[in-house]
């Protein structure tokens, strides 16, 4: 009864709006909104959300190579230790203030405390500092490689831009509620209805490089004159409003679905470039996770091919990948995987034994309202209990339950939690430093908090690795560490698949991150 009052009240909402202009997009993303700061939270929803307002000194190109957005021209000293940056004239904030080096430095101080990377590259930084309005410059302690990739990281946390009065007006370990950014979107927080929609409008006084988009790099060209992310929590809700043109996109398709919308009138079925991974994620800070021992039982217990089968049933969107860096990458490797994540209950079972576990509950969050990670948790909670693992899923929405990862660290008794499933799209995850889950660094890690000092040592060293073949190997070292210890569990890889009317043109290639830009309503 409530899904079918949640669907009527979703129609209803879609029949009341006002005609929509030709350029009024309206789309399902894969979740609500609810946090709004893209620093603070690690939400894809919430990234995606920061890219419509916020910009980024460097991004992406299709080819994941780092190309500069908001920066015109750059330069480094020839011991490499100063970076001297520049920025595109005519930058300026929603508001019409202008963007300058004071507002970058902020964004990036505020930045690097939350983000894995960002913390790295913190360590390195010996001052920010403003040479003009537009120049500034980063000063080193010793050589970071990386630093452009860090400057141009595409996703969870990306570095975007807010002004300096926001960015310091919260840490980033608590939510801002600035809106206010220089990117092609203007965010309309009066006609936000929380659970219902959110409405974004063309930035006119934003200027486009003048380079072609490529990925997240180039020209940003904007053709849309308005943007209406609109929330129908219902998967049959959601199809049957594409099928009959009431909107416009579905971000995340139901692969139950494609049957029905392969051969729908009016509708084009595309496939997503970027591949993404399902990993499992452990408290370490309460029981039972707080036992590595505990930890490594359940990295036997656990078998890719059920949560593969489970979330996407369909085998050409999915395949069992044990690398943690992805497969098809530079960094593809099985190294320190031997045995794990293939179901060897008996394993699981001996461990469980030698840590004298006493059956302490395992709480595991369930997203019921994310399609593509909502059977990770019912798949994992039946896996676990073969090893004799006591566990309880718990369904919520996924706001709430990003909510719940980040801010309850307690015991189960107190509303904390144990372990969850999630994704991770793959240009999150490509080495050791970008990906999130490897920051061992307690308090300051993500949801998960753990704390290990030579896995950080190991993340160091692939900061010094020079060639391919030692970055290779530094790469392999950290992957090794973090199954012994178990920072979180590889489930294997999927391809995202979205909808749109036939009325609709997106770019040849699209961006690894969902973006608004390029993409045409006739």
């Amino acid at each position: 009864m409530r899904r079918l009052l949640l669907a009527s009240v979703a129609l209803a909402t879609l029949a009341a709006a006002p005609f929509a202009s030709a350029q009024t997009f309206k789309v399902v993303m894969h979740s609500d909104v609810k946090a709004l700061d893209p620093v603070w939270s690690g939400a894809y929803i919430t990234r995606n959300h920061g890219y419509m307002l916020y910009d980024t000194l460097f991004a992406l190109d299709e080819n994941l190579q780092v190309k500069p957005q908001m920066v015109d021209k750059w330069e480094t000293s020839p011991d490499g230790l100063t970076w001297t940056f520049t920025l595109r004239d005519g930058l300026e904030f929603h508001d019409g203030a202008p963007v300058t080096s004071e507002d970058v430095i902020a964004s990036l101080k505020r930045w690097a405390s939350r983000d894995s990377m960002g913390q790295k590259l913190a360590a390195s930084v010996a001052e920010y500092k403003a040479v003009d309005a537009r120049t500034f410059q980063i000063l080193l302690k010793q050589k970071f490689g990386p630093l452009l990739e860090a400057l141009g990281k595409p996703s969870v946390v990306v570095p975007f831009i807010f002004p300096k009065k926001a960015a310091e007006a919260q840490d980033a370990f608590t939510q801002s509620d600035n809106v206010i950014g220089s990117g092609p979107f203007i965010f309309k927080k009066d006609e936000w209805k929380p659970g219902e929609k959110l409405v974004y409008v063309k930035n006119p006084k934003y200027k486009p490089r003048p380079e072609p988009m490529s990925g997240l790099a180039g020209g940003k060209v904007v053709n849309l004159d308005r943007v209406e992310w609109v929330w129908i929590p219902d998967a049959d809700t959601q199809m049957n409003a594409l099928v009959n043109g009431e909107i416009d996109m579905i971000e995340s398709v139901n692969y139950d679905h494609l049957p029905i919308l392969e051969k729908a009138k009016g509708v084009k079925v595309l496939t997503s470039r970027t591949s993404n991974q399902y990993v499992f994620r452990m408290n370490w800070l309460q029981p039972p996770f707080n036992d590595v021992k505990v930890r490594r039982a359940a990295a036997y217990a656990l078998s890719q091919p059920e949560f593969l089968e489970a979330n996407i049933g369909d085998k050409r969107f999915y395949k069992v990948c044990k690398a943690m860096f992805t497969c098809g990458t530079a960094l593809e490797s099985t190294v320190g995987m031997d045995g794990l994540i293939e179901g060897n209950i008996a394993k699981a079972k001996e461990l469980l034994a030698e840590a004298k576990y006493d059956g302490a509950l395992v709480v595991i969050p369930q997203p019921s309202d994310l399609g593509v990670i909502k059977q990770l948790a019912p798949v994992a909670k039946a896996q676990l209990e073969k090893a004799g693992f006591k566990v309880e899923v718990q369904p919520m929405d996924w706001q709430s339950m990003v909510t719940r990862l980040t801010t309850k660290k307690g015991p189960v008794t107190d509303g904390g939690w144990s372990a969850f499933g999630t994704s991770w799209v793959q240009v999150d995850i490509l080495d050791p430093l970008m990906t999130p889950n490897l920051a061992a660094t307690c308090e300051k890690a993500r949801a998960g908090w753990p704390c290990d000092e030579g896995i950080e040592k190991l993340r160091d060293a692939f900061i010094a690795a020079g060639t391919p073949a030692e970055k290779k190997a530094a790469a392999e070292t950290v992957q090794k560490r973090a199954m012994e210890v178990v920072t979180h569990i590889p489930l294997g890889e999927w391809v995202g698949v979205w909808a749109v009317r036939s009325n609709i043109e997106t770019p040849a290639v699209t961006a690894p991150v969902t973006a608004f830009w390029g993409i045409s309503k006739k």
